[in-house]
């Protein structure tokens, strides 16, 4: 009997000390107060204030103030990570690495994702790429070769995907092709097979389409009241042949957040171009288009990025190179990351 009580506290003993060990711990600075510290790290603070106060009993001062140079426990979220491709860790990763996802929908080789850092972590987004299903939205001619823009458009929004939750980002891909996963080929074949989320058949009509998308956006906006959320619809532009444009953006005239987000990526792509092109001058710019129907009636503030002509010829060898749509990616959720930053500093 003895021995069977030594078991028991021991095994409570150790299941405490493991539950401890797993909470992140933080250390208060000037001007902290418990919102500002919670929503530092992504934690919204109508959901987890009290959690924080229940963890940290006996080290806040009057009204729940902080010390300055104090250590706090911060709360787990109910879900560490949460993606709508139905991420889950692999068997190894949820034994050897917490920080490693298993994610299918990225295909063979870049399903495996090491989670790199936690810059992200709170922020929630919602990726719809142009077209797909029935509708490969506009076609360029690449010497023998046909350019889709919905395939383009959904590499690069794939690989966008992939990079945020890299950061810790709640990423939800709301048109998914369960077969094409990323891929590094020049020239995307065309298929018919992608779905909207989480698995619907994409409508034939294309306002059906278009609410299709909004309606699983906004379904999942309110799932995630008080949390921070994003909306980025990636389209590849239609022109006249001859016209090599740059990357776009528009937002609805009535969302401050929406113009942020899109003002924010935009100056991302103008720093990298200096950095990177300087003897080439970027065009791109920041507009108002409350008239598209993703931007009118998704919920979350949202921007709709245009990439490029798929029918010039300068504009398709953009595309067409890997690394390019994977540039294009990088680029833009450098300018996510800056904008989330600045949203927890308020």
């Amino acid at each position: 009997m003895r021995t069977y009580l030594f078991l028991l506290i021991l095994i409570i003993t150790s299941l405490q000390a493991y539950a401890q060990s797993t909470y992140q711990e933080v250390v208060a600075k000037s001007g902290d107060g418990v919102y500002v510290l919670l929503r530092r790290y992504g934690l919204n603070p109508s959901e987890h204030l009290h959690a924080f106060l229940e963890l940290n009993k006996g080290k806040l001062g009057k009204d729940h103030s902080l010390y300055i140079g104090k250590i706090y426990r911060l709360p787990i979220p109910a879900s560490a990570v949460t993606t709508a491709v139905k991420a889950e860790p692999s068997a190894t990763a949820s034994k050897a690495s917490p920080k490693l996802l298993h994610i299918p929908l990225f295909g063979n080789k870049y399903e495996r994702v090491d989670i790199k850092d936690q810059q992200l972590r709170g922020a929630v987004y919602y990726l719809s790429s142009g077209h797909g299903g029935p509708d490969p939205g506009a076609v360029g001619k690449y010497g023998s070769y046909q350019l889709a823009e919905d395939e383009y458009a959904y590499d690069v929004t794939i690989r966008l995907a992939r990079t945020l939750m890299e950061h810790g980002a709640t990423v939800y891909m709301i048109v998914q092709d369960p077969k094409d996963g990323i891929r590094d080929e020049n020239i995307l074949k065309m298929n018919t097979d992608e779905v909207n989320y989480p698995n619907q058949p994409i409508a034939y009509n294309h306002t059906q389409r278009l609410r299709q998308r909004t309606d699983a956006i906004n379904k999942l906006y309110a799932q995630h009241k008080g949390a921070y959320q994003r909306m980025l619809a990636i389209h590849v532009d239609s022109r006249s042949k001859s016209q090599n444009i740059d990357v776009f953006f528009y937002h609805h005239e009535n969302s401050p957040l929406g113009q942020k987000l899109a003002e924010t990526i935009h100056q991302t792509f103008t720093n990298n171009y200096n950095r990177h092109q300087p003897n080439r001058d970027y065009s791109g710019n920041v507009s108002q288009r409350s008239s598209l129907y993703v931007v009118k009636h998704s919920h979350p503030p949202t921007v709709f990025i245009e990439l490029g002509n798929i029918r010039n010829d300068l504009d398709q060898r953009r595309f067409v190179i890997p690394n390019n749509r994977q540039a294009l990616a990088n680029w833009i959720c450098e300018g996510i990351i800056t904008d989330y930053a600045s949203q927890q500093g308020m």
